[in-house]
């Protein structure tokens, strides 16, 4: 009798439901807890046991159906069911056990007092899975917050008012006023419309370099054309514009009205030695040898921030700016050494860094955009730009593409005509193998040069792609190859060979699955947006998919992305090489819960595109 308590206690206690309870309430619990053998084919739940009962699977399968006899759900090993537990569960199911099965039997009044207990226990049985998946979420960066920098708003750090001038106003008077303040910048306000920023590289370079006359006025050496940031945005976003922009001030507004003045130094000096003081490094770096040892800071960064519970979201910002930074700082020592471009280019990110969802462990993806004007000679130009860049790229970590979807690969390095019939050629005659390898240029960025070479194709892309039904089907059949691991009973399936065996891959069954659902709304709506998230969002806000599906999407995104960065984040710490192999026996019994409800979330997504794809109805 005792070692069968014991077998009791041990499963109970290590159950995904009971994990987070104490050791008294767990004694209760099997003190309480009655055993049933069951065999196939018997009525479940048994006509002969009361109906307030819970019941937990320990071996064995059930089926349920409702009324009609459709199958509903199907029971298995760790599965609970408690439907006369919860009045609010009015469906009445008809089970039948399909394999002899051994249940464990507790009263649902031992079940509600710990519910009135233990509030985390009681929203297992009152939420939704979907619920379930916001709370984790919600709880993970409630958890961080205090100890993040990042999670700071703009309003936080500009507590100074701004230095407001008109542009009429004499630019000796300006630097004096400036200087009188002790600021690097002024703003330029004309009826109380911000129309230019003045800085002090402004006052040398345009105005004491070109020697103009003392009475010049600010209006002529002003910059206009401004990048403008809300005082409500968060520090990391701030974060971004500075360093993918290449400026050093950012205008801070508040209902269309100058607020602040938000500087580089502003960010360094609140973030202390991290993100901020490595994009300032990096812009510094006058070698790729200097750009190496910098690279080198990335995994002790991905650590900090994890610790500090930063939402995987921004941890996909940072990343993925620090790669642009890095990209950047690349190509300019390319310029130095090669000269300047022959005709004008711009240089693309794709893949994670496209989308802004990179860690500190990823592999490059890029493309290179050339003007039409390019003739056949100026490759070699381009030819040494991108291997330069690559062969930096690689030697700071981020390793040579294995599908070689690189600037390097001269099918990549192509003009804008030639990437225009690409993607029409993509599109309008789509192929299941050619889609699945072109798939990643769907999410280009662009990163350095002439952005407009970009707009140019990306706009005719995705006035091509938008509403076309083949394309989209082919699109669509490529996003179903990635399923989540997750069985009929809710259970995992594990990946087993030599080198991962019993563990899950969460980027390719886990994270890929959501960016395919992301890409392909983008694609079929013609969304000009490129991160997953945001692409869920907006197929939202165009109706093309429900609220609650986009946000169970996001969710779900946000919640396996924050276990993959605490998996490589502990293979960083105990000096071994990041991947995304997880082993899910290494959670805890709630996180394992809450994974298999973001698989079931992604799971059901994909059903349901099937469906929508088929039938044009929204999800």
């Amino acid at each position: 009798m005792e070692i069968e308590l014991q077998e009791i206690r041990n499963f109970i206690a290590h159950h995904v439901l009971f994990d987070e309870l104490s050791s008294t309430s767990i004694e209760k619990l099997i003190t309480n807890t009655t055993i049933r053998y069951l065999r196939r084919g018997q009525v479940f739940p048994p006509p002969d046991v009361p109906d307030d009962q819970f019941y937990l699977l320990r071996t064995g399968a059930v089926e349920l159906r409702d009324a009609t006899g459709v199958l509903v759900e199907k029971l298995a090993e760790d599965n609970s069911y408690f439907a006369q537990c919860v009045m609010e569960s009015l469906i009445q199911l008809q089970g039948v056990t399909v394999e002899d099965t051994l249940v464990y039997l507790i009263p649902c009044s031992t079940i509600q007092t710990l519910r009135n207990e233990y509030p985390d226990f009681d929203n297992q049985f009152s939420t939704s899975v979907e619920q379930r998946i916001k709370d984790a979420v919600i709880k993970s960066q409630q958890r961080g917050e205090a100890q993040s920098a990042m999670r700071y708003r703009v309003c936080d750090l500009t507590d100074r008012k701004p230095v407001l001038i008109q542009s009429s106003e004499n630019v000796i008077n300006v630097a004096k006023l400036m200087s009188d303040e002790n600021v690097s910048s002024a703003l330029i306000v004309d009826n109380n419309k911000l129309v230019g920023i003045i800085t002090d590289r402004d006052l040398r370079k345009r105005y004491i370099a070109e020697g103009l006359p003392e009475f010049t006025k600010v209006s002529e050496i002003m910059t206009q054309d401004l990048i403008t940031i809300e005082d409500t945005t968060m520090l990391s976003e701030a974060l971004l514009l500075l360093t993918r922009h290449q400026i050093h001030h950012l205008p801070v507004m508040k209902n269309f009205v100058p607020v602040g003045n938000l500087s580089v130094s502003d960010v360094i000096r609140h973030l202390g030695t991290n993100s901020a003081f490595i994009a300032s490094d990096i812009d510094k770096a006058n070698s790729v040898e200097a750009l190496m040892h910098i690279s080198t800071r990335l995994p002790e960064l991905h650590l900090q921030l994890t610790l500090a519970n930063t939402p995987a979201k921004q941890v996909g910002e940072i990343f993925s700016m620090i790669t642009d930074s890095i990209t950047c700082r690349l190509i300019k020592l390319a310029e130095v050494k090669l000269g300047a471009s022959p005709v004008p280019y711009v240089w693309l990110a794709g893949g994670s860094q496209g989308r802004n969802e990179q860690t500190s462990y990823t592999d490059q993806d890029n493309a290179l955009f050339i003007d039409d004007s390019m003739k056949p000679a100026d490759d070699d130009y381009f030819k040494a730009l991108s291997h330069f860049v690559s062969d930096g790229l690689n030697k700071c970590g981020y390793v040579y593409c294995p599908g070689d979807a690189m600037a390097t690969n001269p099918k990549w390095r192509q003009t804008e005509s030639s990437w225009k019939k690409y993607f029409r050629n993509w599109i309008e005659i789509p192929e299941s193998k050619s889609l699945m390898l072109a798939s990643i240029f769907f999410d280009l960025r662009p990163v350095y040069g002439e952005y407009s070479i970009f707009e140019s194709v990306h706009i005719d892309m995705l006035t091509r792609a938008k509403n076309n039904g083949i394309f989209i089907a082919y699109m669509v059949a490529n996003a179903l190859t990635h399923r989540p691991p997750i069985g009929f009973f809710r259970n995992f399936v594990l990946i087993h060979d030599q080198d991962h065996d019993k563990t899950l891959d969460v980027k390719h069954r886990g994270l890929v699955p959501i960016v395919d659902i992301g890409r392909v709304y983008a694609l079929s709506e013609g969304l000009n947006v490129i991160n997953t998230s945001e692409r869920l969002l907006a197929a939202c806000q165009c109706g093309a998919m429900s609220q609650a599906m986009s946000e169970n999407l996001v969710d779900a995104l946000e919640y396996i992305g924050n276990l993959r960065n605490q998996h490589q984040t502990e293979l960083i710490r105990l000096g071994r090489k990041a991947d995304n192999y997880l082993d899910p026996g290494r959670l805890s019994g709630l996180e394992r819960g809450h994974l298999k409800d973001a698989f079931s979330i992604i799971k059901s997504m994909q059903d349901a595109l099937e469906q929508r794809y088929q039938s044009g109805r929204m999800v």
